[in-house]
């Protein structure tokens, strides 16, 4: 936990809960109003939402969480998979007996609200921030290279089980050298060395576990059947092709699409390189909500 000197400077109280196989998760929560809740990619943590949580928090009620094994959470040796992500996301809504809940995740986040859409539905979530996360990171047997981009497919089969097999057994040069490409080359030394230091907490061969259940996803169906509003975010430099944010943001009935440019920050974590314009589109997008 933080020091209590550290704790008055941050615009938030710690906070936990127990879900429905036992394990306590650990959350970031400020503000009061109407519910937001977001969610960190893979191997990352709630408190790299600082900027967003500080923004939001002016108007609403807001909540980062720490997935299981991530960040300050409790590290069982089970359920990393994305499905029991979304069970965890479930547990926190209902424990805190939310509605009309907007969710941000970044990411495999937004993985995570896609799986929670196939599992429980939409009856408390009023709309949701997907951030630079493809629709399927593996690409599928006899795909076109249209196919591909569209859907953001950035690995074969084997690629990924591959990376998932070196990160099993990596000593952290790995996931550095992963992480430090997913940013722009200007990004200061010391704000990534925190960034990986975040990103350590999650133990690697959990991570690996996670990574193999997260890739051979294909959420191209759930995206399509999404009726509420949502807000798509891409990037121009990302791992993720923007083209696939854009095939998003086409499949979603009333989706706003918004690209990051390359002098902008756009890299895959915009909101860490660029949280003034990021927060500025999150403002715009939820303005009406905040204050109904």
């Amino acid at each position: 936990m933080h020091r209590a000197d550290d704790q008055a400077a941050r615009p938030w109280i710690d906070g936990s809960f127990r879900t429905s196989d036992g394990v306590t998760l650990h959350y970031l929560e400020a503000g009061s109003g109407k519910p937001v809740i977001l969610i960190p990619g893979w191997s990352q943590t709630a408190e790299q939402w600082k900027f967003q949580i500080e923004s939001l928090s002016a108007a609403c009620h807001v909540i980062a969480v720490d997935m299981r094994g991530h960040g300050l959470s409790e590290k069982p040796a089970h359920g990393y998979r994305i499905s029991r992500l979304a069970a965890d996301l479930h547990d926190l809504i209902c424990s805190q007996d939310l509605r009309n809940v907007v969710l941000i995740g970044h990411s495999m986040g937004s993985s995570v609200i896609w799986s929670y859409l196939e599992q429980y539905g939409d009856a408390d979530i009023e709309r949701m921030v997907f951030v630079d996360q493809a629709s399927a990171i593996v690409g599928e047997p006899g795909w076109s290279e249209e196919e591909r981009l569209t859907a953001g497919a950035i690995l074969s089969a084997q690629e990924a089980a591959e990376l998932v097999a070196r990160l099993a057994q990596d000593d952290g040069s790995l996931s550095a050298s992963f992480v430090r490409s997913m940013f722009s080359d200007h990004y200061p030394a010391d704000h990534l060395d925190w960034v990986l230091a975040q990103n350590a907490l999650l133990p690697r061969a959990y991570a690996a576990r996670l990574l193999y259940d997260h890739a051979f996803k294909n959420w191209q169906d759930v995206i399509g059947r999404i009726r509420r509003p949502c807000l798509c975010v891409g990037a121009e430099r990302s791992i993720v092709p923007w083209q696939a944010m854009l095939a998003s943001g086409r499949a979603i009935a009333g989706a706003k699409t918004v690209i990051f440019k390359e002098e902008e920050g756009g890299s895959h974590f915009m909101f860490l390189e660029n949280p003034i314009k990021f927060n500025q589109v999150l403002a715009d997008f939820l303005s009406d909500y905040a204050n109904s």
